[in-house]
C-alpha cells in the first residue's frame, strides 16, 4: 500500500517569502523546504561558507602554495564516478591555474574492476611509476578510508594529501594533510560538500594564500569560479544533498552552463544528450549529463571522461562525448537485461509465495556486470520499495568472489545493517563500505545464500510494515490557473534535488484517453476535475514505465514541465504515481 502525504509548510513563511519577491507558488515550495527568511533565498556566490571553517583546509593551502614554488610533481588520483571525474578535473584545471602551468600535474583514475576503490596499496605502486614519479599524490573523492595506501605511498617517498567529503573509519590515514567536512573535530557548518565542492573549496584558499604572496590581486587573479560548471555537474550527479551552500554553487555553476561559457567537454555532453545547455537544469545534470559521464567508470575506463573534462579542443570534446554517448546506451542495454531477469527471478519467488514475506532482494547472476549492479539495485529498490542488493562475479563468470552493490529505503542504514550481518556471521563478509543509503561490499560466491539469510534476518528486524509502505510526499493541488508554461518555466528555473526536493503535486483528474507508448510507457489525455473550464482541451500526461491503465477518475501525484517541441510550448504532466486508496 502507498500513503501519501502533502509536505507541511508555514502559510507566514510562505507569505513572507511572497512578499520578497517570489511567485507565491515558489514561496509556498521554498517554504515547505525549510526556507525561512527571505535573505536565504539569495544564491550569490559571496554567500558561500568561508574555507576558513573547514578543518585544515587554509593549512592545507599554504601546503599546496610552497609545492607549486617549489615546482614538485604532484598526482591527482580520482574515483570512477561523476564526483570523483569533475573533482580531477576542477584539480587539474584549478592547479595549473593557480601557477603549476610549469609543474608536472598528472592524473591517475583506478580500473574499478581491478583496482577497488580509493588509494589501495596497488594504485600508489602504479602511481609511483608514473613519469615524472610524482612528490605528492592528491586524492580527490577517496583517501578518508585508505591507511594502507597511504602507508604504501610514505614508503615509497611519496605524501599524500587527501580531500574527500566520506565519512572516515575509525583511524585516519596518516596523510601529511587531510581536508573532508566529515572529518572528526571539523565544525564547517555544510556537511553536504561533494568531492568536487571540497576541492573546490581548497582551491578558494589556495588562491587567497597565493594573493598574500604577491603572486597576483584581486583584479589579476585567476577566475577560479569559471570551474562552476564542473562543481555543479559533479554535485548533483554525485546526489549531494542540497543544502544552501551546494545551491549556490550548483546556481553558479548553471548559470555559466546557460550562458554558453562552460567546458567544451560539459558543452559537448549536452550536444551529445540533445539538450539545450541554455535552458539547463539540475534535473539535466542529473538525468542526462551525468549518467554520459559515469557510463565511462562503469563499462570502460573514467580517464575517458576525464580526459573530455580536461579538453579545450572542440572537436576533441565532440568526439570524446560521443564516445560516452555511445558507452552510456551499450549500459543501457546490459542495465535493462539485468533488470529483466532479476524481475523475472522475482516473479519466480512471487508465485512461489516468498517475496511477500522478504524485507530485502538480494540476487546475483553469473552474466551480470560489475559496472551496473548499482544501478540495477537503485532501481529495484524504487519498484518494490525494498532494500536491494544485486551482485556480480568480481572476475567475470568463472570468478570466485561476488562484489555487490545496495541501496536502501528511508529508516534502513544499509552500513549499519551490514555491520550486524559482519559482526554476526565473521568473514562472511570480506569487505564492506558505504553509508545509509548506499553501500559496496565482496563476499565468496559459495557464501551467497548464507549472506541473503543473513541479511534478511537483519531486514526483518529493522524494517518495521510502516517502513515498508510506500510513502509520497507532494506539495498539495495546483490550481487551475497554475497549469500553464511560465508556470512550468519558473520550475525549472530553480535548484531542485536531493534534500530540495523537485516539486510534486496532487490532484484528481478526468482521464479523457490513454495509450501505450513503446509497449511500455503510459501517455495520458487528461483534465483537472474541477477545472472551471470543464471543456477545456486536455493536457498531455506521460507515465514512464508503467502499462498499467488508469481508471476514469484518478487521483495522481505528478510534476508539471514545459515540453517543447518545433517551437510550440506546452505543459505536461509527469506522472510519478496513482493514488489508488
Amino acid at each position: 500500500m502507498s500513503l501519501f502525504s502533502q509536505r507541511p509548510f508555514s502559510d507566514r513563511t510562505s507569505t513572507w517569502l511572497s512578499q520578497s519577491g517570489l511567485h507565491p507558488l515558489v514561496a509556498r515550495l521554498f517554504a515547505a523546504r525549510g526556507v525561512e527568511k527571505p535573505e536565504e533565498l539569495s544564491l550569490d556566490l559571496k554567500q558561500l561558507l568561508s574555507p576558513v571553517e573547514l578543518q585544515n583546509c587554509i593549512s592545507t593551502a599554504t601546503l599546496l602554495a610552497d609545492i607549486l614554488e617549489r615546482k614538485e610533481p604532484m598526482l591527482v588520483v580520482a574515483d570512477y564516478d561523476c564526483d570523483g571525474a569533475t573533482a580531477c578535473a576542477v584539480a587539474v584545471r584549478g592547479l595549473r591555474m593557480l601557477g603549476g602551468s610549469n609543474t608536472a600535474i598528472q592524473f591517475l583514475v583506478p580500473n574499478r574492476f581491478t583496482m577497488g576503490y580509493g588509494l589501495t596499496p596497488e594504485v600508489v605502486d602504479l602511481a609511483a611509476l608514473q613519469n615524472p614519479k610524482p612528490k605528492y599524490l592528491i586524492t580527490v573523492d577517496n583517501g578518508i578510508a585508505s591507511e594502507a595506501g597511504v602507508d604504501r605511498a610514505r614508503e615509497l617517498g611519496m605524501e599524500v594529501i587527501v580531500t574527500d567529503h566520506h565519512l572516515p573509519g575509525d583511524r585516519l590515514p596518516k596523510a601529511i594533510a587531510i581536508v573532508n567536512p566529515n572529518q572528526p573535530g571539523c565544525t564547517f557548518p555544510s556537511k553536504a560538500l561533494a568531492g568536487v565542492g571540497v576541492m573546490f573549496y581548497l582551491l578558494v584558499a589556495l588562491r587567497a594564500e597565493l594573493r598574500k604572496r604577491g603572486q597576483f590581486t584581486v583584479e589579476t587573479q585567476p577566475k577560479i569560479e569559471n570551474l562552476l560548471d564542473l562543481v555543479a555537474l559533479g554535485t548533483v550527479a554525485d546526489v549531494a544533498q542540497l543544502d544552501r551552500n551546494n545551491r549556490i554553487l550548483v546556481s553558479n555553476g548553471l548559470k555559466r552552463i546557460r550562458a554558453g561559457a562552460s567546458q567544451p567537454g560539459i558543452a559537448a555532453l549536452f550536444q551529445a544528450a540533445v539538450r539545450d545547455p541554455r535552458k539547463a537544469g539540475a534535473f539535466d545534470l542529473g538525468f542526462a549529463i551525468g549518467p554520459r559521464l559515469n557510463a565511462a567508470g562503469r563499462l570502460a575506463d573514467m580517464t575517458l571522461g576525464i580526459r573530455l573534462l580536461l579538453s579545450d579542443s572542440q572537436d576533441e570534446s565532440i568526439s570524446l562525448a560521443q564516445e560516452l554517448d555511445r558507452i552510456n546506451r551499450e549500459r543501457r542495454v546490459i542495465e535493462s537485461g539485468m533488470q529483466e531477469a532479476a524481475l523475472a527471478h522475482l516473479a519466480e519467488d512471487q508465485i512461489a509465495g516468498t517475496m511477500a514475506d522478504r524485507n530485502s532482494i538480494c540476487l546475483w547472476n553469473p552474466q551480470w556486470h560489475q559496472g551496473v549492479v548499482g544501478i540495477v539495485a537503485s532501481r529495484l529498490k524504487e519498484r518494490f520499495n525494498r532494500p536491494a542488493l544485486i551482485f556480480a562475479p568480481a572476475d567475470g563468470a568463472a570468478g570466485e568472489e561476488l562484489r555487490g552493490s545496495c541501496r536502501s529505503i528511508n529508516g534502513f542504514h544499509l552500513r549499519d545493517a551490514l555491520d550486524i550481518v559482519s559482526k554476526r556471521e565473521p568473514g562472511l563478509i570480506l569487505k564492506f563500505g558505504g553509508h545509509a543509503m548506499a553501500a559496496g561490499l565482496s563476499i565468496r560466491k559459495a557464501d551467497f545464500e548464507r549472506f541473503d539469510t543473513a541479511f534478511q534476518k537483519v531486514a526483518i528486524e529493522l524494517l518495521s510494515d510502516e517502513l515498508l509502505e510506500r510513502r509520497y510526499i507532494h506539495d498539495g493541488a495546483l490550481d487551475p490557473s497554475e497549469f500553464t508554461t511560465e508556470i512550468g518555466d519558473l520550475l525549472a528555473e530553480e535548484i531542485w534535488g536531493q534534500g530540495f526536493p523537485q516539486p510534486i503535486f496532487y490532484g484528481q483528474f478526468e482521464i479523457v484517453q490513454q495509450s501505450l507508448m513503446k509497449e511500455k510507457h503510459l501517455r495520458l489525455q487528461l483534465r483537472p476535475i474541477g477545472d472551471v473550464q470543464s471543456t477545456s482541451k486536455p493536457f498531455t500526461g506521460v507515465w514512464f514505465n508503467h502499462t498499467a491503465p488508469l481508471p476514469a477518475q484518478a487521483r495522481l501525484a505528478y510534476r508539471l514541465v514545459t515540453d517543447r517541441f518545433q517551437g510550440q510550448a506546452r505543459v505536461q504532466l509527469m506522472i510519478e504515481a496513482h493514488d489508488e486508496g
